[in-house]
C-alpha cells in the first residue's frame, strides 16, 4: 500500500486486501475501521461484510520493491521488512481463498523482502498458510523462507492462549506485537512445549521479538508503566530483541502536567482522577498518566528509545 510508512517496525505496508471483523479486545477501537481508505470504499466493518481486494497496480508495488533490493540493502544495510496487511487480516477465514493463494504466490516471487505478516487470528494460520502453498497442514514444515509470522496480544488471558499456537506454526521467525498493551504480561510459567520444543523451555525464549505499544485514537486506553517495562526486562533477561513502538494517547512523566490535570493509575488497570492531591484508594501503589496526544507522548520509555530488530532472515 505504501512503500513509506511511519510504523516504526517496518519499512512499508502492503494490504491485499481491505476488510475485516473485530475478535479481540485490541479492536474495540480498530484505527483500520475508521481509516481513509474504508471510509473512501464506504466498507462496513464486521462478521459477513464485504473483504474489497486491492488493485492490480497495487499488487505490482512488491515486485518493484523485490526489483530494488540492492539499492535498498546498500541504504540499509538490510532487507525491506514489508507489513501485511495494516487494514486486514491475512488469516480471516472469511476472505477467499484463492487471493491467498495470490498473496503466498506473490510472497514466494520476491524473496527479497521479509513479509511480517500480523494476525489476531494465530490459530487460523497454519491451516490456511498450508491451503493457500497447496499443501496438507501436516506436510508444511515451513510456507516460506522470507515469512515473519506475528501474533497480537494484549492481555494475559490472551498471551497464555495464543503464544503456543504462534510457537507450534512454521515460520521463518515469530514475533509478538503487544498493542495495544491492555494488562500487564508475564511469561512465568509459560513454556513453549510445542511440536518442536517440549523441554521446559520458558516460551519468551523462542521468540524472535517483540514489540510493544500502547493505544492512539479517540477512545484510546492508557498502558500503565509499570506493564511496559516488565515486559522490556522479561525480554532483556531472555535476550529478544525489543521494541517500544508508542506510549499513544496516554503517557507519564511530570513534563506532561502542564498540559493535561492528570488521571492516578494502579498497576491492576484501575483510573481514578485527579482531584489534586493524592489517590483516594491507596490498597495499591497508583502512578499520574496524563492524556496528551500520540505526538507529545512520543516513544521515550524510561528517557530512551528502545528499537531492537531481529535480524533478518538471510
Amino acid at each position: 500500500m505504501s512503500a513509506q510508512t511511519n510504523i516504526e517496525w517496518c519499512d512499508s505496508t502492503f494490504n491485499p486486501w481491505i476488510g475485516c471483523a473485530r475478535v479481540s479486545p485490541a479492536c474495540d477501537d480498530c484505527y483500520a475501521a475508521r481509516s481513509t481508505p474504508v471510509r473512501t470504499l464506504g466498507l462496513a466493518w464486521g462478521p459477513g461484510t464485504e473483504r474489497r481486494r486491492t488493485s492490480a497496480e497495487n499488487w505490482k508495488q512488491p515486485l518493484r520493491w523485490n526489483a530494488a533490493a540492492a539499492e535498498f540493502q546498500a541504504t540499509h544495510g538490510r532487507r525491506r521488512r514489508v507489513f501485511c496487511a495494516s487494514l486486514a487480516d491475512v488469516f480471516d477465514n472469511e476472505v477467499d481463498r484463492a487471493w491467498r493463494a495470490d498473496l503466498f504466490d506473490l510472497i514466494r516471487m520476491t524473496p527479497a523482502l521479509d513479509w511480517l505478516l500480523l494476525t489476531k487470528r494465530v490459530g487460523n494460520a497454519w491451516k490456511l498458510m498450508a491451503d493457500a502453498c497447496g499443501v496438507s497442514q501436516a506436510s508444511l514444515k515451513l510456507p516460506l523462507p522470507n515469512v515473519w509470522l506475528g501474533a497480537t496480544v494484549v492481555t494475559q488471558a490472551e498471551a497464555d492462549r495464543d503464544i503456543p499456537k504462534l510457537l507450534n506454526t512454521p515460520a521463518a521467525k515469530r514475533f509478538l506485537s503487544v498493542e495495544p498493551m491492555l494488562g500487564p504480561i508475564s511469561f512465568e510459567g509459560l513454556f513453549a512445549n510445542t511440536h518442536r520444543i517440549n523441554d521446559g523451555t520458558n516460551a519468551l525464549e523462542t521468540l524472535d521479538w517483540v514489540i510493544c505499544g500502547g493505544e492512539s485514537g479517540p477512545k484510546a486506553r492508557p498502558m500503565h508503566p509499570d506493564w511496559a517495562r516488565s515486559l522490556r526486562d522479561q525480554c532483556a533477561a531472555a535476550g529478544v530483541p525489543f521494541l517500544f513502538k508508542q506510549w499513544g494517547e496516554w503517557a507519564p512523566g511530570r513534563q506532561h502536567a502542564k498540559r493535561d490535570l492528570g488521571t492516578w493509575m494502579t498497576p491492576s488497570g484501575r483510573l481514578e482522577a485527579w482531584a489534586g492531591g493524592l489517590p483516594r484508594d491507596r490498597s495499591e501503589v497508583s502512578t499520574l498518566i496524563y492524556c496528551v496526544g500520540k505526538k507529545v507522548a512520543g516513544r521515550l520509555l524510561d528517557g530512551r528509545t528502545h528499537d531492537e530488530f531481529p535480524e533478518s532472515t538471510r
